[in-house]
């Protein structure tokens, strides 16, 4: 099997989604192949750029090697100032790629002004012309190779953001084009949304022949004809360019669980998906890093769990350890205990990434957050005290706020600026089959057949555009707040902060 991760996403660390498959498959005795169509394709079409025009752009051109190579370097990490200087330099020459084909290009983006992402009848016409994609360019030279070297048996594509699914539907048609018998398979984390709509139609049927929800791994085997025997998958990184990514030394991505073992908050696309929450013991966990970090000697490891388990929190905090390490976790009354958060920090744990969303208790509980303010600035403090950043992430919008609420968010940040290392803001969005959309008024977010979120008449007043104006005008240009935003590593943000800490 051949199994590809196609672009636009941070290219920072490998696909975790494709490892694990690999180490499921091989596991079972059956071969496969993984290739990273998204670092390659980012660095391709910087290779192959012209000199531009403009003085940016010209200064980016030359400094490009250089750039590329800081990034893969420690010293860079250590100048804030001169990292997001490449960075901006490495991203110009992408953007101006993308701007002769009308398009919106970054190191974390793809946008087509012309093609949505939710409409599949866009996707469907990106298959029927792949050559008027960005990257049809390198995926019209490097599938070939790949699909005559290795003759797969099955193709398949990981699909994760929506700004992979314009240049994934490019390259299945392409394949359509040069191999039109061979089964081609689609899955990743956008697929599992689709498929989780209860109105679900598939608009693919003649195109793609296999889609998967979940993790996959057992689909797969079965599609190549083979048993599951492994009760334990472990990720197989083999095979993927780990010194090429543009980090600072290797990235371990690894998942101990999927879904949330808390899974109450109103609102949380796991629950309006019914995600299960499945959980690999915390020995295998511990079993699996040791070998992982043997095989390839990782610079930082990052669990990709929706939060990580206190179980394995407790053992990690057990555990001295030389390998950095950062997550989500969820806010707990541990987290506020000095000597567990200097445990944690001995065990290598540099950050930790926290979903306040609200600094007003009442939103919290209407949101059955299952947390409360007194607790959570216990948790800052003590974490800061032991040397762990934190990266907190706030939700403006939801439908029991109002900017009152909002204030009180921005006063609780102000007063605990010094132990908030790292900020994110986003603006709600309702998901389509989310209980709680039967509550309220609705609207059309977007005339897309493949939306995950509707809009809704917000009932007190607090819309999108209202929350952009307070979020712009105000809450961002406080001076504490603004001094932790401008930390905020530019396009990579989460997975280069812990770098800088």
């Amino acid at each position: 099997m051949l199994l590809i991760y196609p672009p636009v996403a941070k290219p920072c660390e490998p696909p975790a989604g494709i490892a694990h498959l690999a180490g499921a498959l091989r596991g079972n005795g059956l071969p496969c192949r993984l290739l990273d169509a998204n670092l390659e394709g980012l660095l391709f079409l910087l290779a192959s750029a012209d000199q531009p025009q403009d003085t940016w752009g010209r200064r980016a051109f030359r400094s490009l090697e250089a750039n590329l190579a800081g990034l893969r370097s420690r010293p860079l990490y250590t100048n804030q100032d001169r990292y997001q200087r490449a960075v901006a330099d490495v991203n110009r020459l992408l953007e101006l790629a993308g701007l002769e084909r009308n398009i919106t290009l970054s190191l974390a983006n793809y946008q087509d002004p012309t093609s949505s992402p939710l409409k599949s009848g866009d996707l469907l016409r990106a298959a029927k012309h792949p050559e008027q994609n960005i990257f049809h360019v390198y995926f019209a030279e490097r599938l070939p190779e790949l699909l005559a070297d290795e003759r797969p048996s099955l193709l398949g594509f990981s699909l994760n953001y929506l700004s992979q699914a314009i240049p994934v539907f490019a390259m299945i048609g392409f394949v359509r084009q040069v191999a039109p018998n061979l089964p081609i398979v689609l899955g990743g984390g956008l697929v599992t949304s689709w498929l989780s709509n209860p109105g679900w139609k598939n608009p693919f049927g003649g195109l793609v022949d296999h889609l998967v929800p979940g993790p996959g791994e057992k689909a797969l085997i079965h599609l190549l004809g083979g048993r599951d025997t492994l009760s334990h998958h472990r990720p197989d990184f083999a095979g993927l360019p780990l010194a090429e990514y543009l980090a600072p030394g290797f990235i371990l991505p690894y998942a101990a669980s999927s879904g949330c073992y808390w899974n109450k908050c109103s609102f949380c696309p796991e629950q309006a998906e019914k995600n299960p929450y499945t959980v690999t013991p915390a020995a295998s966990v511990m079993e699996d890093i040791c070998l992982l970090a043997q095989q390839t000697s990782p610079a930082m490891l990052h669990f990709l769990d929706n939060a990580i388990s206190p179980a394995l929190l407790k053992t990690l905090a057990s555990k001295p350890s030389p390998i950095p390490w950062y997550g989500f976790a969820r806010i707990h009354p541990a987290l506020a205990d000095a000597e567990y958060c200097r445990a944690l920090r001995r065990s290598g744990c540099v950050m930790l990434k926290l979903g306040l969303e609200s600094g007003n208790q009442d939103i919290l509980d209407t949101m059955h957050k299952g947390i409360d303010l007194d607790m959570v600035a216990g948790a800052l403090t003590a974490l800061k005290n032991a040397g762990i950043s934190t990266y907190v992430y706030l939700l403006f919008g939801t439908p029991a706020e109002s900017i009152v609420e909002a204030r009180h968010t921005l006063d609780y940040v102000a007063a605990h600026a010094e132990a908030i290392t790292f900020l994110n803001l986003a603006i709600f969005n309702m998901p389509l089959c989310s209980p709680e959309a039967d509550t309220l008024v609705l609207s059309g977010f977007s005339e897309g057949d493949l939306s995950l979120y509707t809009d809704f008449v917000h009932p007190r007043g607090w819309d999108r555009q209202a929350v952009r104006r307070f979020l712009d005008r105000e809450f961002k240009r406080h001076p504490a707040v603004a001094a932790i935003l401008r930390r905020d590593p530019p396009h990579f943000t989460s997975n280069h902060a812990p770098f800088f800490v």
